[in-house]
């Protein structure tokens, strides 16, 4: 049987020259970066090249990037500094209606102490409209959050229009670009953001590692304490294995990610159109054009999403109905929810992920597959 993987926006899988990248680290130069001797001064050089190696690739510079574990905790950080610095300014936050669950419960536990929320709904197809997010700032608005790209339905956003409403209100404005980097190129300089998360196994880089991109100017308060890392910005020995195969998973998306771009937006438009033309009682979920070239979402009719995904996992098909961070939710997405789908259509979505070593043989054989499995289960 075959063993396609078709969920890559949940996570992707470590390029082996990353993984060869990082080995030394483990073995040979495991030094601490905080270190004053030999083997800390190796780390250290190790970790400022990476740290190079992200800032050029987004636009910033070195100074501009902290380390983390990861996008959530980016996410968080960004957040509840925001609020807490500015909370005698205002406590108004903006936020879209469709975020990842890293900005959407912190947005939750600020509710819970007095801050007041403002949730931007999205156009039918996913699009979070400029002029909506403008008609709710107000005199106490503090911070705005707009992801670049939905992590479920693939819709890119407008961050750029949006960034420049921020900047020109004095609003601090956080992208959560976790799904973007190292697929399409991303500007921090253009969005006219003051934050940005990335997650380094969202590009073939490791687990447990990203960063925050922290604009020049902002004096951000640590979110970890216990150590000076990071500028003061971040306590905690570095995850320096880590670190250096999220410089190598940049490195190698630089040489790749144009290549790999159009090569999936070829396989994802195939998708979309066998499913749309071959099989009955099923819609696309997002924008057809603005979307990452290597997501395909779906809802079918009298469908159980679960039982979809269940079936092509006995076919040797990985695919997913949509954030791997819910799954196991009894409750319809709320990104599908928000774009006008019902509960009973939101949960028999599915997911379509594509990725570096994804073949014209693995879409060939999902498709028969799909078709096969959605045409049982209605039976």
């Amino acid at each position: 049987m075959s063993s396609i993987y078709l969920d890559y926006a949940a996570t992707t899988p470590c390029d082996p020259l990353v993984g060869q990248a990082m080995a030394p680290y483990f073995f040979e130069r495991f030094g601490n970066a905080s270190s004053p001797h030999s083997f800390g001064q190796s780390a250290r050089k190790a970790l400022e090249d990476s740290r190079a190696l992200v800032a050029d690739f987004i636009g910033a510079k070195p100074s501009e990037i902290i380390f983390t574990s990861g996008a959530t905790e980016a996410n968080n950080h960004a957040i509840f500094f925001t609020a807490r610095a500015l909370k005698n300014k205002g406590r108004h936050v903006i936020i879209s209606a469709v975020e990842h669950h890293s900005v959407l419960e912190p947005a939750r536990r600020l509710q819970a102490e007095g801050f007041d929320v403002s949730f931007v709904k999205p156009t039918a197809d996913g699009i979070i409209d400029p002029p909506s997010v403008e008609d709710l700032i107000r005199e106490d608005t503090i911070l705005m959050a707009i992801h670049h790209a939905n992590n479920e339905i693939g819709v890119l956003e407008p961050v750029e229009e949006i960034g420049t409403i921020a900047r020109q209100k004095g609003i601090y404005f956080l992208v959560d670009a976790t799904q973007t980097v190292g697929h399409i190129p991303v500007d921090v300089r253009q969005i006219c953001c003051d934050f940005l998360s990335l997650s380094a196994h969202k590009f073939y880089g490791p687990q447990g590692v990203g960063a925050l991109y922290v604009r020049e100017g902002i004096k951000i308060d640590p979110w970890l304490l216990g150590g000076d890392q990071e500028r003061g910005r971040r306590a905690s020995t570095h995850n320096l294995a880590a670190i250096v195969g999220l410089g190598k998973a940049v490195h190698l998306c630089r040489n790749h990610r144009e290549k790999e771009a159009k090569e999936q937006s070829a396989l994802r438009d195939r998708i979309i159109e066998y499913v749309l033309n071959n099989i009955p009682g099923v819609v696309s979920n997002g924008h057809r054009q603005r979307r990452l070239p290597n997501n395909a979402h779906f809802a079918f009719e009298n469908i159980s999403g679960e039982e979809l995904v269940a079936a092509l996992d006995m076919a040797g098909i990985a695919v997913s109905q949509g954030s791997a961070c819910t799954w196991g939710a009894l409750e319809a997405s709320h990104v599908l929810k928000a774009i006008g789908l019902s509960d009973r259509m939101a949960l028999g979505s599915l997911r379509i992920s594509l990725g570096r070593w994804t073949t014209s043989q693995d879409v060939d054989y999902f498709l028969q597959q799909l078709k096969l499995k959605v045409e049982k289960i209605r039976r």
